[in-house]
């Protein structure tokens, strides 16, 4: 019995699905295209795994012999939002996809909230998280009244200032609100969106939270725990799966505090999974438009790649790949429709080309099998491949 690392580099989308168009996502590429917008990508240890050779990504190049097995997997799930693209890496595949509302949440939902929480909204539009706390900041200081927004994912999100509303009221406000979203309006996420400073100065703290809906089947992470297998979450991934099949939750507010998890998680157990997401490419540099700042994140975790990779054991399997995509470099500032790359490293392993693969409950079965559990998700192992 040994380990297995999953690591979820948010948002690192490598070129868009198929069916991007109907989301409004064509020549979205978020790797590759921010690798061009900075001139090239300086990325020694993700090349020598063997990322170049998923795609072209100006800088990196393709290795003759890599390090890692390579491929990239489609979503088959519909939607690009974080919860649909790790529940499916769980194994869980959706046929329908979360509400979403691009017009504001109906009158019900807003009458319901606000006469949960005893006070009115501002807001109740589709936004970016910075523009919409700089341009009803003030007014929210003024009446007390939270902000709510959503995005083109299914999300029912509250920003409020920490010094106007309290954190843990805050975050009783969001779970009145995950509450009331159940049914055909049960978005797949109510996030807390705290904020401080003063107008023209205010910034979002790391003190978001999300609430999101419990998993609508069985995933990996309650396979596992079923069959008194360790899984340790780090950063978000807790509340994206409501804590169900967790025996450990790590959390983490960036990137670089993730890493130091994963290495101290990967220290402190002798087998089981350890999933974690590295938020900062998404929350910070993707939404935000921001190529500069989504590359040097880019560069800082491939800095910090080989201390992972020196903690592992000879049995170990470590997975990096993505959620969906979310490119800095086009005007939306929305998740975008993409493959997800997919690299796959241990010091047995046969580092060969896993192709395209059809979903990413691709992941879930290949984690089944590592465990020697019967195949039960939609996915189609690839243990086979690596051991080859």
């Amino acid at each position: 019995m040994s380990r297995f690392v999953l690591v979820v580099l948010d948002s690192v989308g490598v070129g868009e699905l198929p069916d991007a168009w109907q989301y409004g996502d064509e020549g979205s590429n978020t790797l590759a295209n921010l690798a061009l917008a900075v001139g090239g990508l300086q990325l020694p240890n993700l090349q020598r795994l063997g990322l170049g050779n998923i795609i072209p990504i100006t800088g990196v190049i393709p290795q003759k012999n890599p390090m890692a097995a390579w491929g990239k997997m489609a979503e088959k799930s519909p939607g690009k939002d974080t919860t649909t693209g790790h529940w499916e890496l769980a194994g869980l595949v959706l046929t329908t996809p979360f509400p979403t509302y691009p017009n504001g949440f109906p009158k019900t939902i807003i009458d319901a909230f606000s006469q949960a929480i005893g006070r009115e909204i501002l807001g109740n539009t589709t936004a970016s998280g910075t523009e919409i706390i700089e341009k009803l900041g003030a007014e929210h200081i003024k009446t007390g009244k939270p902000i709510v927004y959503t995005s083109a994912d299914s999300v029912f999100q509250i920003a409020a200032h920490e010094q106007i509303v309290h954190l843990p009221q805050l975050y009783q406000w969001c779970q009145a609100a995950r509450e009331i979203l159940v049914g055909e309006h049960g978005v797949g996420r109510v996030i807390a969106r705290p904020f401080i400073g003063k107008t023209g100065d205010f910034k979002r703290t790391q003190n978001r939270k999300d609430f999101s809906i419990e998993p609508t089947g069985q995933t990996i992470l309650d396979y596992l725990t079923a069959n008194r297998i360790h899984v340790t979450a780090i950063g978000k991934i807790y509340d994206i799966f409501t804590g169900r099949g967790i025996s450990k939750h790590v959390p983490s507010h960036n990137n670089l505090e993730t890493v130091f998890n994963i290495i101290e998680s990967i220290n402190e157990i002798d087998s089981g999974l350890i999933f974690a997401n590295l938020v900062d490419f998404d929350m910070l540099f993707g939404h935000r438009n921001d190529y500069q700042g989504y590359a040097d994140a880019l560069i800082e975790f491939d800095q910090l790649l080989p201390r992972i990779i020196d903690a592992l054991a000879p049995d170990d399997l470590l997975l990096i790949t993505a959620d969906h995509g979310c490119d800095p470099t086009t005007k939306s500032t929305d998740h975008s429709r993409e493959y997800v790359p997919l690299l796959v490293y241990g010091k047995n392993i046969n580092p060969v080309d896993l192709q395209t693969r059809e979903t990413f409950a691709d992941v879930a079965q290949t984690i089944a099998e590592f465990y020697r559990l019967k195949p039960i998700f939609a996915g189609k192992s690839f243990l086979n491949e690596l051991m080859g």
